[in-house]
């Protein structure tokens, strides 16, 4: 990488730091551009190289936030001995769950968004900017014993159920506290990931 490209990097990423700190400790509606490129120490052109508004910011950084979640968890499954999609799925998803347990100021940016945020342009547009963690997926579900039918469908039905239900259950304690909670969640990623089977 070029001196001109690592500044450019340099220069995305004090944007995308900056925003994040004042998208949550603000909020967006309190936060305008010119507070994040005086805080990032940038002009205002150059929010506008990468950023159309900083809706389109909040946007990105939810897919950047997301991604690094899921990133986490698959690298945590890696290293484990876990074998068979119904428990990785829930290994994976009990990670992501532990991580914004552990920082709420993240889950409440985030919201209900970890759909959107790490599988919609995989699943719904077809880009491949958020491909990695689906195309693990899919690893996943071709190294299991079961052959599965709308793998699409499957996974964002568990994300979607998982990234809603867990965000009322840990910060509002909806339907219950989300340690009390996760045996109910993860019986029914169970019986998604089994209906989904075909053998």
């Amino acid at each position: 990488m070029g001196k001109v490209d690592e500044n450019k990097k340099k220069k995305k990423e004090a944007l995308f730091n900056t925003a994040y700190e004042l998208f949550t400790t603000k909020g967006i509606n309190s936060t305008a551009i010119s507070d994040i490129v005086e805080k990032a120490g940038v002009a205002k052109g150059t929010f506008y190289l990468y950023f159309k508004d900083k809706y389109d910011i909040k946007n990105k950084l939810v897919a950047h936030k997301t991604h690094e979640l899921f990133d986490k968890a698959g690298d945590a499954l890696e290293k484990s001995n876990i074998r068979g999609l119904e428990e990785q799925l829930i290994f994976i998803i009990d990670n992501i769950i532990d991580a914004l347990v552990d920082n709420k100021p993240l889950l409440n940016f985030i919201s209900k968004n970890l759909v959107m945020g790490a599988l919609r342009s995989a699943l719904i547009t077809g880009e491949d900017s958020d491909g990695d963690f689906y195309d693990k997926f899919l690893g996943l579900v071709m190294q299991d014993e079961y052959d599965y039918e709308d793998v699409d469908v499957m996974l964002f039905t568990i994300v979607e159920l998982a990234g809603s239900a867990g965000y009322n259950s840990i910060l509002f304690e909806e339907p219950l506290p989300i340690e009390q909670y996760k045996p109910f969640l993860y019986r029914t990623v169970r019986l998604i990931i089994a209906s989904h089977r075909t053998n």
